[in-house]
Protein backbone atom coordinates (compact mmCIF):
# COMPACT_ATOMS: atom_id res chain seq x y z
CA UNK A 1 0.00 0.00 0.00
CA UNK A 2 3.00 2.30 0.47
CA UNK A 3 3.02 5.24 -1.92
CA UNK A 4 -0.50 4.39 -3.15
CA UNK A 5 -2.44 7.12 -1.38
CA UNK A 6 -3.67 9.80 -3.78
CA UNK A 7 -3.35 13.27 -2.32
CA UNK A 8 -5.52 15.37 -4.64
CA UNK A 9 -8.45 17.19 -3.05
CA UNK A 10 -11.01 15.00 -4.82
CA UNK A 11 -9.29 11.78 -3.77
CA UNK A 12 -8.97 12.92 -0.17
CA UNK A 13 -12.64 13.90 -0.08
CA UNK A 14 -13.70 10.53 -1.49
CA UNK A 15 -11.56 8.35 0.77
CA UNK A 16 -11.25 10.31 4.02
CA UNK A 17 -13.37 12.12 6.61
CA UNK A 18 -10.68 13.53 8.88
CA UNK A 19 -6.95 13.98 9.44
CA UNK A 20 -4.83 13.74 12.58
CA UNK A 21 -1.72 15.92 12.35
CA UNK A 22 1.47 15.74 14.40
CA UNK A 23 3.06 18.96 15.69
CA UNK A 24 6.85 18.91 16.28
CA UNK A 25 8.73 18.24 13.06
CA UNK A 26 5.51 18.25 11.02
CA UNK A 27 3.86 21.65 11.48
CA UNK A 28 6.46 23.54 13.49
CA UNK A 29 10.24 23.29 13.73
CA UNK A 30 10.67 23.38 17.51
CA UNK A 31 14.22 22.03 17.70
CA UNK A 32 15.71 25.30 18.95
CA UNK A 33 13.03 25.53 21.65
CA UNK A 34 13.97 22.05 22.84
CA UNK A 35 17.67 22.90 22.76
CA UNK A 36 17.17 26.14 24.72
CA UNK A 37 15.04 24.51 27.42
CA UNK A 38 17.42 21.57 27.74
CA UNK A 39 20.38 23.93 27.88
CA UNK A 40 18.82 25.79 30.80
CA UNK A 41 18.02 22.52 32.53
CA UNK A 42 21.54 21.15 32.18
CA UNK A 43 23.01 24.42 33.44
CA UNK A 44 20.73 24.26 36.49
CA UNK A 45 21.96 20.72 37.17
CA UNK A 46 25.60 21.67 36.72
CA UNK A 47 25.97 19.40 33.69
CA UNK A 48 27.61 20.16 30.32
CA UNK A 49 25.53 21.30 27.36
CA UNK A 50 24.31 19.00 24.61
CA UNK A 51 24.71 19.90 20.89
CA UNK A 52 21.49 20.80 19.11
CA UNK A 53 22.12 18.05 16.54
CA UNK A 54 22.12 15.48 19.33
CA UNK A 55 18.79 16.82 20.58
CA UNK A 56 17.15 16.28 17.17
CA UNK A 57 17.67 12.51 17.35
CA UNK A 58 15.91 12.35 20.71
CA UNK A 59 12.74 14.31 19.94
CA UNK A 60 9.42 12.62 19.32
CA UNK A 61 8.72 10.15 22.11
CA UNK A 62 7.57 12.58 24.77
CA UNK A 63 9.26 14.76 27.38
CA UNK A 64 10.02 11.91 29.77
CA UNK A 65 11.97 9.96 27.14
CA UNK A 66 13.71 13.14 25.96
CA UNK A 67 14.97 14.06 29.42
CA UNK A 68 16.20 10.57 30.29
CA UNK A 69 17.91 10.22 26.92
CA UNK A 70 19.62 13.60 27.27
CA UNK A 71 20.78 12.85 30.81
CA UNK A 72 22.18 9.50 29.69
CA UNK A 73 24.04 11.16 26.78
CA UNK A 74 25.47 14.01 28.86
CA UNK A 75 26.61 11.76 31.70
CA UNK A 76 28.30 9.41 29.24
CA UNK A 77 30.00 12.30 27.41
CA UNK A 78 31.29 13.75 30.67
CA UNK A 79 32.86 10.45 31.67
CA UNK A 80 30.30 9.58 34.29
CA UNK A 81 28.67 6.18 34.22
CA UNK A 82 25.09 6.81 33.03
CA UNK A 83 23.66 4.32 35.52
CA UNK A 84 19.89 4.15 35.64
CA UNK A 85 19.98 4.92 39.37
CA UNK A 86 21.89 8.16 38.79
CA UNK A 87 19.56 9.23 35.99
CA UNK A 88 16.53 8.56 38.17
CA UNK A 89 18.13 10.49 41.04
CA UNK A 90 18.56 13.53 38.77
CA UNK A 91 15.22 13.17 37.04
CA UNK A 92 12.88 15.03 39.46
CA UNK A 93 15.05 18.18 39.45
CA UNK A 94 15.58 17.83 35.69
CA UNK A 95 11.84 17.60 35.07
CA UNK A 96 11.04 20.66 37.18
CA UNK A 97 13.80 22.71 35.55
CA UNK A 98 12.92 21.63 32.01
CA UNK A 99 9.23 22.41 32.47
CA UNK A 100 10.07 25.86 33.83
CA UNK A 101 12.46 26.71 31.01
CA UNK A 102 10.22 25.30 28.27
CA UNK A 103 7.17 27.18 29.54
CA UNK A 104 9.19 30.40 29.35
CA UNK A 105 10.51 29.94 25.80
CA UNK A 106 7.70 27.90 24.22
CA UNK A 107 7.50 29.05 20.60
CA UNK A 108 10.12 31.78 20.92
CA UNK A 109 12.68 30.00 18.75
CA UNK A 110 10.21 27.89 16.75
CA UNK A 111 9.05 28.48 13.19
CA UNK A 112 6.15 27.16 11.15
CA UNK A 113 7.40 25.03 8.28
CA UNK A 114 6.81 26.48 4.80
CA UNK A 115 3.58 25.09 3.41
CA UNK A 116 2.22 23.91 6.78
CA UNK A 117 -0.59 26.45 7.05
CA UNK A 118 -1.45 25.96 3.38
CA UNK A 119 -1.60 22.19 3.87
CA UNK A 120 -3.99 22.49 6.79
CA UNK A 121 -6.17 24.86 4.77
CA UNK A 122 -6.16 22.38 1.87
CA UNK A 123 -7.27 19.53 4.13
CA UNK A 124 -10.10 21.63 5.49
CA UNK A 125 -11.06 22.75 1.99
CA UNK A 126 -11.29 19.07 1.05
CA UNK A 127 -13.90 18.71 3.79
CA UNK A 128 -11.73 16.92 6.35
CA UNK A 129 -12.11 17.51 10.08
CA UNK A 130 -8.76 18.08 11.82
CA UNK A 131 -7.19 17.16 15.14
CA UNK A 132 -3.64 17.78 16.31
CA UNK A 133 -2.06 14.85 18.15
CA UNK A 134 1.42 15.26 19.58
CA UNK A 135 3.61 13.62 22.22
CA UNK A 136 4.37 17.13 23.54
CA UNK A 137 2.44 17.92 26.75
CA UNK A 138 -0.90 19.47 25.90
CA UNK A 139 -0.15 22.50 28.08
CA UNK A 140 2.73 23.31 25.70
CA UNK A 141 1.03 22.24 22.47
CA UNK A 142 -2.04 24.46 22.70
CA UNK A 143 -0.18 27.76 23.37
CA UNK A 144 2.30 26.94 20.59
CA UNK A 145 -0.48 26.39 18.05
CA UNK A 146 -2.12 29.63 19.18
CA UNK A 147 1.13 31.60 18.96
CA UNK A 148 1.84 30.33 15.44
CA UNK A 149 -1.69 30.97 14.17
CA UNK A 150 -2.47 27.28 13.55
CA UNK A 151 -4.99 26.64 16.32
CA UNK A 152 -8.11 27.69 14.33
CA UNK A 153 -7.60 24.77 11.94
CA UNK A 154 -8.18 22.15 14.65
CA UNK A 155 -11.30 20.90 16.39
CA UNK A 156 -9.23 18.98 18.93
CA UNK A 157 -5.71 19.17 20.34
CA UNK A 158 -4.33 16.19 22.28
CA UNK A 159 -0.90 15.88 23.89
CA UNK A 160 1.34 13.15 25.19
CA UNK A 161 -0.39 13.42 28.56
CA UNK A 162 -3.95 13.24 27.17
CA UNK A 163 -4.13 9.45 27.13
CA UNK A 164 -2.68 6.50 29.04
CA UNK A 165 -0.08 5.84 26.33
CA UNK A 166 1.79 7.85 23.69
CA UNK A 167 2.59 7.26 20.02
CA UNK A 168 3.82 4.84 18.64
CA UNK A 169 1.09 3.07 20.62
CA UNK A 170 -2.15 3.20 18.58
CA UNK A 171 -4.29 4.23 21.58
CA UNK A 172 -3.93 8.02 21.04
CA UNK A 173 -5.00 7.69 17.40
CA UNK A 174 -7.96 5.50 18.27
CA UNK A 175 -9.06 7.92 21.00
CA UNK A 176 -8.66 10.86 18.64
CA UNK A 177 -10.79 9.09 16.04
CA UNK A 178 -13.43 8.61 18.75
CA UNK A 179 -13.35 12.34 19.53
CA UNK A 180 -13.71 13.17 15.84
CA UNK A 181 -16.41 10.54 15.37
CA UNK A 182 -14.58 8.99 12.43
CA UNK A 183 -13.41 5.50 11.48
CA UNK A 184 -9.64 4.93 11.55
CA UNK A 185 -9.70 3.67 7.95
CA UNK A 186 -11.09 7.06 6.89
CA UNK A 187 -8.82 9.15 9.12
CA UNK A 188 -5.44 10.18 7.74
CA UNK A 189 -2.40 10.42 10.01
CA UNK A 190 0.08 13.12 8.96
CA UNK A 191 3.43 13.05 10.72
CA UNK A 192 7.20 13.09 10.40
CA UNK A 193 8.43 9.93 12.08
CA UNK A 194 8.22 6.20 12.60
CA UNK A 195 6.25 6.94 15.79
CA UNK A 196 3.43 8.37 13.69
CA UNK A 197 3.61 5.63 11.06
CA UNK A 198 3.72 2.75 13.53
CA UNK A 199 0.80 4.17 15.48
CA UNK A 200 -1.19 4.68 12.29
CA UNK A 201 -0.53 1.17 11.00
CA UNK A 202 -1.56 -0.37 14.32
CA UNK A 203 -4.69 1.81 14.51
CA UNK A 204 -5.69 1.11 10.89
CA UNK A 205 -5.23 4.68 9.68
CA UNK A 206 -3.61 5.62 6.35
CA UNK A 207 -0.44 7.65 6.90
CA UNK A 208 1.49 10.37 5.08
CA UNK A 209 4.93 11.45 6.29
CA UNK A 210 6.75 14.71 5.64
CA UNK A 211 10.36 14.33 4.55
CA UNK A 212 11.82 17.26 6.52
CA UNK A 213 11.06 16.29 10.13
CA UNK A 214 13.15 14.70 12.86
CA UNK A 215 12.44 10.92 12.72
CA UNK A 216 15.29 10.11 15.12
CA UNK A 217 17.91 11.04 12.50
CA UNK A 218 16.62 8.60 9.87
CA UNK A 219 15.08 9.35 6.46
CA UNK A 220 11.28 9.41 6.56
CA UNK A 221 11.28 7.60 3.22
CA UNK A 222 12.75 4.55 4.95
CA UNK A 223 9.58 4.26 7.02
CA UNK A 224 6.55 2.26 5.92
CA UNK A 225 3.95 4.86 4.88
CA UNK A 226 1.32 5.37 2.19
CA UNK A 227 2.92 8.54 0.81
CA UNK A 228 5.60 11.12 1.54
CA UNK A 229 5.50 14.87 0.88
CA UNK A 230 8.22 17.50 0.89
CA UNK A 231 5.69 20.13 1.97
CA UNK A 232 2.23 19.94 3.51
CA UNK A 233 1.16 22.31 0.75
CA UNK A 234 1.16 19.22 -1.51
CA UNK A 235 -1.89 17.90 0.36
CA UNK A 236 -5.13 18.44 -1.47
CA UNK A 237 -3.62 19.70 -4.72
Amino acid sequence: MSGALLLGAGALRARLDAAIVDLDGTLVDTLDDFAAALGGMLQDLGLPAIPTAAVAHRVGKGSEHLLRSVLEHVLAQSGQAPAATKIEALYPAAWESYQRHYRRINGVHARVYPGAAEGLAALRAAGLRLACLTNKPRAFAEPLLQAKGLAPHFEWVFGGDSFARKKPDPLPLLKTCEALGTLPARTLMVGDSSNDAQAARAAGCPVVLVTYGYNHGQSARSVDADAWVDSLAELGR
